[in-house]
């Protein structure tokens, strides 16, 4: 894990990805101009989708998925650095972020509620 590289504006996990050493980040990816949830953030002042008031409702580009929209609502109900502690130490229990492709264990939950809940886990803040 890279901590270092944090969570990304939707919620993917950028300290996880197995692409982070070839790729330049948010401000400079190559789906730049394609990308909704970085559009959206900086037209509205936020670094990430989080912080936006509408983050509990919203289902704006990656948003829409299990993993970037659990990401994100775990984030903004508790905090990044939590969000990295907790995926840290699933890392060290055999959770795969990208097992094929992008597609890994975090993509497997029925819901963004039911990955939030997996996080939550052991913490003292499941719900």
């Amino acid at each position: 894990m890279k901590r270092s590289l944090g969570i990304a504006r939707c919620g993917l996990a950028c300290c996880l990805c197995s692409e982070n050493d070839h790729c330049a980040g948010c401000a400079d990816c190559a789906a730049h101009a394609d990308c909704e949830n970085l559009r959206c953030s900086l037209a509205h002042g936020y670094a990430h989708c989080y912080e936006c008031p509408d983050a509990e409702e919203c289902r704006k580009g990656l948003l829409v998925k299990v993993k970037p929209r659990g990401f994100t609502l775990f984030a903004r109900r508790y905090g990044t650095e939590r969000l990295m502690d907790r995926l840290e130490r699933d890392e060290r229990r055999g959770v795969v972020y990208h097992r094929v492709g992008v597609e890994g264990d975090y993509d497997d939950f029925p819901s963004a509620e039911a990955l939030v809940a997996a996080l939550c886990a052991d913490d003292g803040h499941a719900d």
